[in-house]
């Protein structure tokens, strides 16, 4: 019995660190991610996030720096530096003395110093919120060199872009939940002719390709004189979000019991009462996980805004903003991990609010008894 109960244990140990491993494993990007977006420019080029934590490095000593001249070396031949005898070309590289220390030329020839470095314990919190004042502003931003010199960047104004895609996202994600659960409670609870085939025609849009569908939607929408509106935006991403929506919401109303419904008809109560009372309330968990699906979806897309928004900027959503970036400053790490933790913050807000019905509505009507 001690045995079998030792096994259990050491099961559930098991189970549980290699769990609590793929959490570590899938959440040290984000947190790269979310350090960076608070370094400077000149930490994120010559460092590694992961500084922020104790390590040993090479540290400069701001009262042991050496003066060539001072010190009488000659940088045209060898110098004995640090017990060692080096060359001025070996301390522009960097040079390793006996004494332990690091030596390290900087400057030119004539005019230039020893540095000495020193392996030491120290950590990198040099940290900046300019970084999110710059992606956030639409203002241009003063940016101070090392050297003193002032360099001005355009500002990102990801504001706006944040704006647009909240009027994208929120609309398109509540318009495709009401149509399909009013479909599903038809497929499920209402007999009328074709319901099956109705019901199968759907399904099988689930397997319709995006990609080409928006070439002919594209169309009708220049002659509807749509395109570039957020309303083109709403009726793309309805029409692509209704057969998922439709089978989901469906597996779920066709699960509610029975008894109660028949008793809000014998009651007296028609179908859009019984919707509106009984259905919807009962069926938050499936709404939830279907609104947390097309969320993400339309938050995250490129592809559908890129097409039927353009390229105008006063509707470009975050998405596209944050390309912009990738595309004129593919070398400023700084401002991209701001901008893409600034993409992934709502989201995250919106999945955690609706995480405790997540499960119960992925599930719906997978077990029936």
């Amino acid at each position: 019995m001690a045995s079998l109960e030792r096994q259990q244990r050491m099961g559930k140990l098991l189970v549980n660190g290699a769990l609590l491993f793929l959490v570590l494993l899938w959440t040290i990007p984000t947190l790269g991610l979310f350090v960076s977006s608070f370094r400077t420019r000149e930490a994120i080029q010559t460092s590694g996030w992961w500084n922020i934590f104790p390590h040993r490095a090479y540290v400069t000593l701001e009262d042991q720096t050496i003066n060539p001249r001072e010190a009488g070396l000659d940088p045209t031949g060898p110098m004995l530096v640090g017990g060692g005898e080096v060359t001025f070309e070996e301390l522009r590289e960097g040079f390793q003395a006996p004494d332990g220390r690091y030596y390290v030329w900087v400057g030119n020839r004539r005019i230039g110093r020893i540095e000495v470095q020193e392996r030491r314990w120290t950590v990198d919190w040099d940290f900046t919120t300019s970084n999110y004042s710059q992606v956030l502003s639409g203002k241009d931003f003063e940016y101070k060199r090392p050297d003193g010199s002032i360099e001005i960047i355009p500002g990102d104004d990801f504001v706006s872009a944040f704006l647009n895609s909240l009027a994208v996202a929120v609309p398109a994600t509540v318009i495709p939940i009401l149509v399909a659960a009013f479909a599903a409670y038809g497929f499920a609870w209402m007999r009328f002719p074709g319901r099956r085939l109705l019901f199968i025609l759907v399904v099988a849009l689930l397997v319709v390709p995006l990609q080409i569908a928006l070439v002919p939607i594209l169309r009708d929408f220049r002659s509807l004189q749509l395109n570039g509106t957020f309303l083109a935006m709403w009726m793309a991403h309805t029409g692509f979000g209704l057969p998922l929506a439709t089978y989901l919401l469906f597996n779920y109303i066709s699960t509610l019991p029975r008894e109660t419904l028949e008793s809000a008809f014998i009651d007296g109560a028609s179908h859009f009462t019984v919707f509106r009372r009984l259905i919807l309330p009962l069926s938050v968990p499936a709404l939830a996980s279907f609104a947390i699906f097309q969320f993400l979806w339309v938050w995250n897309d490129y592809l559908v805004a890129l097409i039927f928004l353009g390229g105008n900027p006063e509707t470009k959503v975050i998405t596209q903003r944050l390309a912009d970036i990738v595309g004129s400053r593919g070398n400023d790490w700084h401002l991209l991990t701001a901008g893409a933790f600034l993409t992934m913050l709502l989201p995250m807000i919106v999945f955690f609010s609706l995480q405790r019905f997540f499960i119960r509505g992925l599930l719906a009507g997978s077990v029936k008894g």
